[in-house]
């Protein structure tokens, strides 16, 4: 690894700040957009996770997507399923058990915190489906370039609102 930091914005979530709740379980559900500021000439694909910080079963995964192609910008809104040909060649593994994004989604009245790591890869990766995030660090390993972080919290109301129902006909094509 080169061991430079991957410069991006998330866009409508600030580093440390709060998840807009289209981002969430208890909106839309909707992944964010993203620009890259600093990619290296040699990368070739982008992989991203979510991991939720506070939940009780450490880093629980809720999002592992990889072999996006290297670009300064991916749009928001990613469909759900394993392939997702929009993005080229990208995979969506399992991560709280659906090939899809699944934002913040904590009990209802409690705060958690999320943390969304891009990864640079010199190469695509041969990975099945039913891949899990250890799996992908695994086979990722010698082939990151770059790496960012970004943390973020939710907090879902006591109430817990109503979840927009739009998310069943994505789900459910």
């Amino acid at each position: 690894m080169e061991n430079k930091i991957l410069e991006f914005e998330c866009i409508g979530i600030k580093n440390n700040g709060k998840f807009p709740v289209e981002n969430t379980g208890r909106g839309r559900d909707l992944s964010p957009e993203f620009q890259f500021y600093n990619l290296l000439g040699n990368a070739k694909t982008l992989a991203i996770t979510l991991e939720d910080l506070s939940h009780p079963i450490k880093n629980f995964t809720h999002w592992v997507i990889w072999n996006i192609p290297a670009a300064s910008h991916i749009a928001g809104a990613i469909p759900a399923g394993k392939n997702v040909p929009s993005l080229g060649n990208a995979k969506q593994g399992i991560a709280y058990g659906l090939h899809r994004y699944a934002g913040p989604k904590p009990p209802k009245g409690k705060k958690h915190s999320y943390c969304f790591t891009i990864y640079v890869l010199d190469c695509e990766l041969d990975l099945q489906a039913n891949t899990v995030k250890k799996e992908f660090l695994k086979r990722a390993e010698g082939h990151i370039l770059q790496k960012g972080s970004l943390t973020a919290e939710f907090e879902s109301s006591k109430s817990g609102g109503k979840r927009d129902r739009s998310i069943a006909k994505r789900d459910n094509p």
